[in-house]
């Protein structure tokens, strides 16, 4: 095949293998849709809910680091815009699945001067990525 027909050809399934497929989100409440079948290329959002004030903090105890990497720090935003002192909101992860393989994603919610107490909540999702 010449060389001519051959890079459209090529420009082509680059394209392809460069869509992003869509975003998949998570929160606490869909925890028992676990575990996720994603996709390489994929993102996932884990959102919790989330109070600062109150010493309560989520931390990521497995980050299944083995197929997701991480797209930044946690994003706190308030339920109102922080026009109400104490109020709460969503802390919000962001992944992108990047091998296929197995891992757990687990963060817990606790205070952090008190690490031996158990945590207030747990989110715990196995990951499958094809």
């Amino acid at each position: 095949m010449p060389l001519a027909r051959l890079l459209p050809l090529l420009g082509l399934s680059l394209l392809t293998a460069c869509a992003h497929q869509p975003a998949h989100n998570i929160t606490v409440e869909e925890q028992s849709d676990c575990p996720k079948q994603l996709h390489i290329g994929q993102q996932l959002i884990v959102s919790l809910p989330s109070n600062p004030t109150t010493g309560y903090r989520w931390a990521i105890q497995d980050s299944a680091g083995g197929v997701l990497r991480s797209l930044g720090p946690e994003v706190y935003s308030s339920s109102d815009n922080g026009q109400l002192l104490g109020s709460g909101g969503q802390s919000t992860w962001r992944f992108e699945v990047f091998a296929a393989g197995t891992g757990r994603l687990r963060l817990t919610s606790q205070q952090p001067w008190e690490p031996e107490t158990e945590p207030a909540q747990v989110f715990d999702c196995p990951i499958t990525v094809n």
